[in-house]
């Protein structure tokens, strides 16, 4: 059973038709590529899975249970987390704190509590490690690489246990040897039995580590299947109209 399925799913603004009719599924342990050009419906796909809007029409499931979010927490407590292309880090704070942004563990007595930054720095370097990051809990974001970042993101989602993971654009602007640190980030997620969503316009970054693929092309799905049997020129084709399903 998909860990995650879209039945129909149609989204319009006005009148313009942003998604129609379009089937997804995905699996734990997997990563999709969701590929398109600007204006596809990725975006869009994307804020529904994460709660940020409903769909005009069509269904959602999570491990086969009909589902309606109505604002994006009902999402993350759900199970599904996003890391945006800023990521929505605190420059100043050290990578444990963004880690507990929001979700602080504190120690205390009755109304009378502390942050507990031992205890956060600790499940934080357990969170690192398990990612095989090198990141340390106390050294602050702003003088981290874009490698570096993204783990702390991950980090954040994988506090949380999630199901899903749906990353936007997690390789731009960011090094080659960081855009393999994050490549292998996301195969240890998908090695742990998450299911993750790939969104991204790099196209070896996608078939470097992606099972399956998915492409939009304006609001509609026009292709579907694993990576081994799509290549880079038939995605192009895709993308640009040349070649009108697969």
């Amino acid at each position: 059973m998909a860990v995650l399925e879209l039945k129909r799913i149609s989204k319009h603004f006005g009148a313009i038709e942003a998604l129609s009719q379009v089937d997804f599924e995905l699996d734990g342990g997997q990563i999709v590529g969701l590929m398109g050009d600007n204006g596809a419906g990725k975006s869009t796909l994307v804020k529904i899975m994460a709660g940020n809007f409903p769909p005009s029409d069509g269904e959602m499931l999570l491990d086969g249970q009909p589902v309606h979010f109505h604002k994006p927490v009902d999402a993350r407590v759900a199970g599904i987390e996003v890391v945006y292309q800023d990521l929505a880090l605190c420059n100043n704070l050290t990578a444990s704190a963004n880690v507990f942004l929001a979700r602080e563990q504190t120690r205390g007595f009755g109304p009378f509590r502390i942050l507990d930054d031992r205890a956060m720095n600790e499940r934080a370097r357990e969170l690192f490690a398990e990612l095989k990051s090198e990141t340390r809990p106390a050294e602050k974001v702003r003088t981290m690489s874009g490698g570096q970042r993204q783990a702390v993101a991950i980090a954040r989602t994988h506090l949380s246990r999630a199901k899903i993971v749906l990353m936007d654009e997690p390789t731009a602007a960011i090094s080659v040897r960081q855009v393999a640190e994050v490549l292998d980030l996301l195969r240890r997620l998908r090695d742990q039995g998450m299911a993750v969503v790939l969104i991204s316009h790099r196209m070896p970054d996608v078939f470097g580590v992606a099972d399956r693929i998915v492409v939009l092309r304006r609001g509609h799905k026009v292709a579907d299947k694993p990576i081994e049997a799509s290549s880079p020129e038939e995605v192009t084709g895709l993308i640009t109209g040349a070649i009108r399903v697969a």
